[in-house]
């Protein structure tokens, strides 16, 4: 277990995380498109760059609607709205990147994103578990050691 400062955290997990995204994804649109890695290996770092400026983007976005809005909490229907408003724009952004990329229609790329998008569901969930049970903030250090 680590403890890193939020900032270091952030930082730490952003870029494990999207490392780790590029060589899976990569893995992964090669098995999708049946072409060689070194042609998926691009264009899992173009969508990894282009989700997180998007990411950055729509969150700055996101965050002001709620301000203008005066949404104080963050209730299930904000978070599916939030949720799913970042994935399609994300998906305005890929699927046509797939198709001119890989020379496909706009069916086998949106089956190829549905595809991406199912995998980063899992892929997320188990690298933010286990990157919570290696780097601790510290104001959970002690409530981590209650529990060891």
């Amino acid at each position: 277990m680590f403890v890193l400062k939020p900032r270091l955290r952030r930082i730490t997990y952003v870029t494990a995380f999207e490392v780790i995204a590029i060589a899976l994804s990569t893995v992964l649109l090669t098995i999708l498109s049946g072409m060689p890695a070194t042609d998926s290996l691009p264009i899992a770092i173009a969508v990894s760059a282009i989700a997180v400026i998007w990411n950055y983007v729509f969150n700055m976005m996101f965050e002001l609607w709620e301000r203008k809005a005066q949404i104080l909490h963050r209730s299930l229907k904000v978070r599916l709205f939030h949720a799913g408003g970042f994935e399609l724009g994300l998906f305005l952004f890929t699927v046509p990147l797939y198709m001119a990329w890989y020379r496909v229609g706009f069916v086998d790329a949106f089956l190829m994103e549905i595809a991406v998008l199912i995998f980063f569901l899992i892929y997320t969930f188990v690298f933010t578990y286990a990157f919570d049970m290696l780097f601790v903030l510290p104001q959970h250090q002690g409530e981590r050691e209650r529990l060891a």
